[in-house]
Order: C-alpha cells, then structure tokens, then sequence
C-alpha cells in the first residue's frame, strides 16, 4: 500500500470551481506512479527495460467531490493480477477519513519496440506487494457500444493532450468525455473503457448516448473505432 497527501489546488479546478473527474484520475494516477519510483520501478528503469503500463479500464466511484483547498489523502495498492492483466484498487480521503473516492483499475504492460502486451513477470510488479481488493462492486471491464448515439463535431488531437508515451493521456480522454455530458446530469460512477490509444493529430468523433441513468460516450476514430468508451452514471 502507498499513500500521499495532498491539498486541492485551485488550479485543479474548472470553470465552475468545481473538481471535475479527470482531476480526479490526475490524483489517483500520481499515486501509482509515486509508488513505482519508490520501489525502483519507475520511469527510469521501464524505459530501460522498453516497458509501460497503459490502463485499459477504470472503475470510479464518487461519494463526493473534494472542496477547494481542502486536504485528502491518496491511497493505492496492487489487489490481483494474471499473465496479462495487473488490477489497483485507489482511494481518495478526507484527512478525518471519510471516503471520498474509490476505484479499480486494470494495466497492462507493454513493449515500447512492439507495441504489444507482454507478459507479466513476478519481477515487474512482487516489489509493490498485493492486498485484498478493496471492498466494492466489481463491474466489466468492457462497456458495450449503444446503438442508438448522436454524433458531435469531430476534433483533433493536440500535443497537450498527450503523456510522456505520447499517447493521448488517460485523463485527458475524461476531460474530453465531461465535455458532452447534459447539464444537471448527476452521476455518482464513471466508467471507462480504453480500445485504441489516439496520437497527435488523431481526429476524434464523439458520439453520445443520454439514457435515465447513465450517460455513455464513444471516442471513435475515423473509421468508428472506438478510441475509448466513457460511461457516467446515476
């Protein structure tokens, strides 16, 4: 288990001062990638190894947001893995312990040269350790495509988009999603599900999905492939 604390900045904020999800994510991803350097896996020596891990799903739960300036604590650990797939279970608290967030989250790890998922070895991830899962409704990693969906403008790719891999950050898929949600839709989980990673100059099509109580957004390329699949619901 590893944890940080943290106070939330303003500049964490959107127009509205209000903390959206993919700041959300920032935190959670910040505490998984601290945990890496603190047990020699970081940056430095994937890049050694040509090895990242890219996630491939999350699953989000949110009892409230966090409040400006307020101070939380951030806390991961590893909970199950096979030979291809590594599960992290995340927390977001208030200082008194109030659970204010929760998650799981699934990686794979891959070969920088190839592009390909490569087995995971006990010497990739015993240094993090494994713990129970925390307790929570595990859902499928998968979300279906609706087939009824309306279709947004397309936009493209920009270098801010993207992470150190230059991949578009996970993230920054979320903060394009929340960009299609309706006004005063409430939603207590978020879901998302990563198909295809896009790349600078990438046109993106979205396309939305409102029901009572969830709200899904495909991220599709050119051809209608999903890039990524973000569910918000109820």
């Amino acid at each position: 288990m590893y944890s940080f604390n943290s106070k939330i900045r303003y500049s964490e904020l959107n127009s509205e001062l209000e903390f959206p999800v993919a700041s959300l994510i920032n935190y959670f991803q910040d505490c998984s990638t601290f945990q890496s350097e603190a047990v020699g896996l970081g940056f430095e020596h994937l890049s050694k190894e040509n090895k990242v891990w890219m996630i491939v799903s999350w699953q989000i739960h949110i009892n409230r947001m966090p409040r400006f300036a307020e101070d939380v604590d951030i806390i991961t650990w590893p909970h199950k893995r096979d030979k291809l797939y590594a599960q992290r279970n995340f927390i977001m608290k208030s200082t008194s312990g109030e659970v204010i967030a929760y998650s799981n989250s699934t990686w794979v790890l891959i070969d920088t040269n190839t592009l390909k998922p490569l087995k995971i070895e006990d010497s990739d991830i015993v240094a993090y350790g494994e713990e129970e899962p925390y307790d929570m409704e595990y859902m499928p990693r998968k979300i279906p495509v609706p087939k009824q969906l309306t279709t947004y403008e397309t936009f493209t790719v920009h270098k801010a988009n993207l992470d150190n891999n230059n991949h578009v950050n996970n993230g920054q898929y979320i903060l394009m999603a929340e960009e299609y949600l309706p006004k005063d839709f409430d939603f207590s989980i978020v879901r998302a599900d990563y198909r295809k990673s896009a790349l600078l100059g990438d046109t993106i099509k979205p396309c939305v999905s409102v029901e009572d109580n969830a709200c899904t957004i495909c991220l599709l390329d050119e051809n209608d492939k999903p890039y990524t699949i973000v569910q918000f619901m109820k």
